[in-house]
């Protein structure tokens, strides 16, 4: 059998930890926080973060991560730090295995020894949207549809790569004061999906009714139609489901929300410092 890179766990058939040479007694973390709460059922996507209201200087993350554990059946996975939109270098760690979550995964996740969390996969839903085509095709637990989109016009486009649902709300309030587009809009949008930190959303847009499946007229965000279509897959959807932007330009960073995916697993696995 070949070693596998320092830094990568691999996690037994069985859902138990996988042993190490390492292993010592938990000691707390300082100022953590995970992003999964106990008991939640989170899309095959749901990267495992976990914040410090500090920073971790270099030379001391290799130690945090070895307080760091997840145990659940059968997985590859990795830590890696990230460089989060709104936080400092050193202030963000995350887990994934190589390839999204199996549904039905019971995943524990321990955080120092103050700081356990339950969770579970639920079924699979990955969106791919394709901005050349102004559609959308969501892949939910085997079945598949396409939707009319309308995504980000010319020089306000919208953001290239692989997404995660952070969170959801039946209304937000955007302002385009807020991400540099001056006094373009401000108000209330129905059933909106969270993606980035830097604000894109898919979400309900008027003016989808007329341009969705035909041309791209917003300022980043996806827009869908007010038939039903925005408020179909606002219901379906939960943290950690996938959204695939294909077709834009720049690539979603990893710190932007949770962009882990666009990181190869290579890549990825040099980005812990037990690598």
């Amino acid at each position: 059998m070949s070693a596998k890179p320092a830094g990568t766990v691999t996690l037994n058939p069985s859902p138990k930890p996988t042993p190490s040479a390492t292993s010592t007694p938990l000691k707390s973390l300082r100022g953590a926080r995970v992003n999964i709460a106990e008991g939640q059922t989170v899309g095959v996507g749901m990267p495992i973060s976990v914040t410090f209201d500090h920073v971790i200087p270099a030379v001391e993350r290799a130690d945090v991560e070895r307080q760091l554990k997840v145990t659940a059946a059968d997985i590859e996975g990795s830590w890696s730090w990230v460089k989060d939109r709104n936080l400092l270098d050193g202030q963000r760690v995350d887990f994934r295995p190589r390839a999204y979550w199996k549904p039905g995964t019971a995943v524990t996740v321990r955080a120092g020894a103050g700081i356990t969390r339950h969770f579970t996969v639920g079924r699979s839903l990955v969106a791919t949207v394709d901005v050349r085509t102004h559609t959308m095709t969501v892949e939910k637990a085997g079945s598949t549809r396409r939707v009319p989109i309308t995504a980000g016009a010319p020089g306000m486009d919208t953001w290239n790569g692989t997404m995660v649902v952070s969170d959801k709300s039946a209304k937000v309030f955007m302002d385009s004061r807020t991400v540099g587009y001056g006094d373009s809009y401000a108000g209330y949008y129905s059933y909106a999906v969270h993606l980035t930190t830097s604000g894109t959303y898919l979400h309900q847009n008027p003016k989808a009714n007329t341009y969705a499946g035909h041309q791209n007229v917003t300022h980043g965000c996806v827009g869908l139609a007010t038939d039903g279509t925005a408020k179909r897959f606002y219901d379906e959807v939960i943290p950690g489901d996938v959204v695939t932007v294909v077709g834009s330009k720049d690539t979603v960073a990893a710190g932007n929300g949770y962009g882990d995916w666009n990181v190869s697993w290579e890549q990825w696995r040099a980005g812990s410092a037990l690598s």
